[in-house]
């Protein structure tokens, strides 16, 4: 038997254009153009599972599909070509051959297997944090670089406010003030008293959406609020670790009955940004920008240089110190995590 050769990047992206251009030519013979209407069924990607991928068709039909190993990559969100095919015994239908083009795609890095894509075709992404396990601004700082570095805007949810008494909750309205001030949405919620899921499901209505944050902050929760028939499982807090537990183990797109659709990735506790480049995370805070370009030496390392600008900022109260030392703890543990090998081209 011959031994499969694994395919390169190169390889990939070329059998993946010919297919493309295969499929866009009008062929001479009117047969061969039937043969590809008929066989590629249009649908959007709502569920992934190892080597399959659920596809929901326009018409509602849902459809369990293998994905041709030439594809990169298949996430929630995605829109697709597939061609259909007598369903087996596993319930597989057809097999996924186009990733249509995608006009937002969230990702993370992966040490093992580079740049993966967490979720595509977004509208908004809902940083998810909590009082517990804990309030990490760190957390917050990174997925708001992710958001920023694809131009998408993002909402903040601090959830579980229940938690907090009047004074506690004072001191953490006034410690996520510098988002406000910077034009970031914020939003409290809380799924035990209901406070803030209305303006929640206010942002979430006509959009298409995914949840983020850390494990244990509450996403399924949430979920299950503005969408009770999901029916996500949640879990508690660790007592030994102090960290929360993973219940979601696989991405899904939910309909929400007003309109719009809901991602639900994974849980991630700590948000590597090391695929992206340095100059990239630093206009990734935006506070950061009017000053960029202004400082005496162009590789300022925007630390304790001369003449940067941005310290001066700091110095002045014109950008949060708290925010200015988030930024130095993000390149610091970019450079710890960075592994040896180099990422595939994105």
């Amino acid at each position: 038997m011959a031994k499969k050769t694994k395919l390169t990047h190169r390889q990939k992206r070329q059998v993946a254009a010919n297919r493309s251009k295969r499929l866009k030519t009008k062929h001479n013979s009117a047969s061969s153009s039937i043969i590809d209407e008929a066989n590629l069924v249009s649908g959007t990607v709502i569920g992934r599972f190892g080597k399959h991928a659920d596809v929901e068709c326009e018409d509602g039909s849902l459809s369990r599909c293998h994905i041709r190993r030439t594809i990169d990559s298949v996430v929630c969100g995605d829109k697709v070509l597939f061609s259909k095919g007598d369903e087996a015994e596993s319930g597989v239908k057809g097999v996924i051959e186009i990733v249509k083009d995608r006009h937002s795609v969230l990702t993370r890095p992966d040490f093992y297997d580079g740049i993966k894509p967490i979720a595509a075709n977004i509208d908004n992404i809902i940083v998810v944090s909590a009082v517990l396990p804990t309030l990490s601004t760190n957390i917050i700082d990174r997925y708001l670089v992710a958001c920023e570095d694809i131009g998408i805007t993002p909402i903040i949810v601090l959830n579980k406010i229940e938690l907090l008494d009047d004074i506690q909750r004072s001191e953490v309205d006034k410690q996520l003030d510098v988002y406000r001030n910077l034009g970031y949405q914020l939003l409290f919620t809380s799924c035990k008293t209901g406070e803030g899921l209305d303006a929640l499901n206010e942002q979430l209505n006509n959009n298409v959406s995914v949840f983020v944050g850390q494990s244990g902050v509450g996403k399924s929760s949430l979920i299950n609020q503005v969408l009770p028939d999901a029916d996500e499982l949640t879990g508690e807090i660790s007592d030994t670790s102090g960290l929360g537990q993973h219940t979601t183990t696989t991405a899904k797109l939910l309909h929400l009955p007003a309109g719009g659709d809901l991602i639900d990735s994974p849980g991630v506790r700590e948000f590597g940004l090391w695929h992206i480049p340095t100059e990239r995370i630093t206009t990734g805070f935006i506070e950061f920008r009017e000053y960029l370009g202004g400082c005496k030496f162009r590789d300022c390392k925007h630390l304790n240089d001369p003449g940067c600008l941005i310290k001066q900022a700091v110095d002045e109260g014109k950008i949060s110190e708290a925010r200015f030392a988030s930024y130095h703890k993000i390149l610091t543990t970019m450079d710890e995590q960075r592994p040896n090998h180099s990422l595939p081209p994105r």
